[in-house]
This record gives C-alpha cells, sequence and structure tokens, in this order.
C-alpha cells in the first residue's frame, strides 16, 4: 500500500471512514460485493471506466481494513472471489444510504451536467 510523507491524523470518525472507504470505487465495490458481484473480472465488467491496477489496490486496502475476504479456490483454472466480512457488512448502512441520497439527487445531478456541457455564451 501507498504510504504518504506527512502522516494522516484519524482523531475523528469521518477521517477513519475516508480512509476505509474514500478511495473512488471503494464503496462502489461493497456495493456490488454485497449484491453479488465477486469475481475480479466481474467488478472489472461493472467498473469498465476503472483500470484493473486501480480495482486490483483498492481490493487490497479494502482486505487490509478487514471488510472484504478473499478466497482462493485451488482449481483449475484457479478462481478468485471477494466476500463481505461481518466488519464490511457493518458498511452497508452507510453505503446504503449513499445510494438512496444518488438516487435523490439523479435528477438534479443530470440537469447540472447537461448545463456544464453546454457552450458558455460571451
Amino acid at each position: 500500500m501507498y504510504e504518504k510523507k506527512i502522516p494522516k491524523s484519524f482523531a475523528c470518525g469521518m477521517a477513519i471512514i475516508m480512509e476505509i472507504i474514500g478511495g473512488k470505487w471503494k464503496s462502489y465495490m461493497v456495493y456490488l460485493i454485497n449484491k453479488g458481484v465477486r469475481r475480479p473480472s466481474e467488478l472489472q465488467r461493472a467498473m469498465p471506466s476503472a483500470s484493473r491496477r486501480v480495482l486490483d489496490l483498492q481490493l487490497r486496502e479494502l482486505e487490509f481494513h478487514g471488510i472484504i475476504k478473499r478466497v482462493i479456490y485451488h482449481e483449475l483454472p484457479p478462481k478468485v472471489e471477494y466476500y463481505l466480512t461481518d466488519f464490511g457488512a457493518s458498511l452497508l448502512p452507510v453505503v446504503d444510504a449513499m445510494d438512496k441520497w444518488g438516487e435523490a439527487y439523479q435528477g438534479e445531478f443530470e440537469a447540472l451536467m447537461k448545463k456544464k456541457e453546454e457552450p458558455v455564451a460571451l
């Protein structure tokens, strides 16, 4: 895992949760794994704009923090699947709240994105 030169302060709960699920794809990965998307190739297909390297790094960070566990099946060809731990399942209310907020804000967000794409009149 990448270590920054300036040490982070974890003096509040927001700093801790941002460390754990603050990556660009982490909360979405927790959401997908909970919905049954377990294999790395399935996660890649569900998030095509994320590079495989970034997904691997963020999966390893979630595993390090105890949110997910990686199960390696010793067969040919080898198979890897990810599952939420009990600790990871405790994040589901937070992830569900994020999903509900996003759904409620979707119309306004799409209007803002459409407005952003319009050329600016001088």
